[in-house]
């Protein structure tokens, strides 16, 4: 591994902790007190930027798999940009308005759990998993590109798809 494979990792650590971190103090605190903005849209928003986003992953995926490198590419960036809305309006609503609470029980509720957990452990790696495969494309390391893809790019593709379908949980 080169020098700037080696600050590129160290890097995407600390970006990727802190983003964590970050997202675990917003969670882990009171809503901001009343009187503040109103962001009760954001959630429509935010699942709309993951079904894009993920709508996006799936279409860059078929134009690799056809050798269409600039569709893939701007596929790909879109995703990510998406993604990266999608957080920025995740913090700014869970910052202003607290937790959402399931209010199902029984089996929904069961089911709802297990996706929710499901969806946040394998979240935590979207970050560094796109950084990373961003990463390998800039740098021209397409074998390392395509190696990372197999794995992360399911992962991607399910945060996406569980985050509408949470939406949709609490909404129900």
């Amino acid at each position: 591994m080169d020098r700037s494979d080696c600050v590129f990792f160290a890097w995407n650590a600390f970006v990727s902790l802190a983003a964590v971190s970050f997202i675990a103090f917003i969670l882990g605190r009171d809503a901001t007190p009343a009187g503040t903005m109103d962001l009760s849209f954001v959630p429509a928003v935010n699942a709309s930027c993951n079904a894009l986003a993920a709508a996006c992953l799936i279409a860059g995926y078929f134009f690799i798999r056809r050798g269409a490198i600039r569709a893939h590419r701007a596929c790909m960036v879109t995703a990510f940009a998406l993604s990266a809305v999608f957080l920025v309006g995740y913090l700014s609503y869970h910052y202003v308005h607290g937790d959402t609470r399931y209010e199902g029980d029984g089996v929904g509720r069961v089911l709802y759990l297990a996706v929710l957990a499901t969806h946040i452990v394998l979240s935590i790696t979207v970050v560094p998993g796109a950084l990373t495969s961003f990463y390998f494309a800039l740098t021209k390391q397409f074998d390392r590109h395509r190696r990372l893809n197999r794995v992360f790019l399911p992962i991607w593709l399910y945060v996406s798809v569980t985050g509408v379908a949470i939406y949709f949980m609490l909404r129900a």
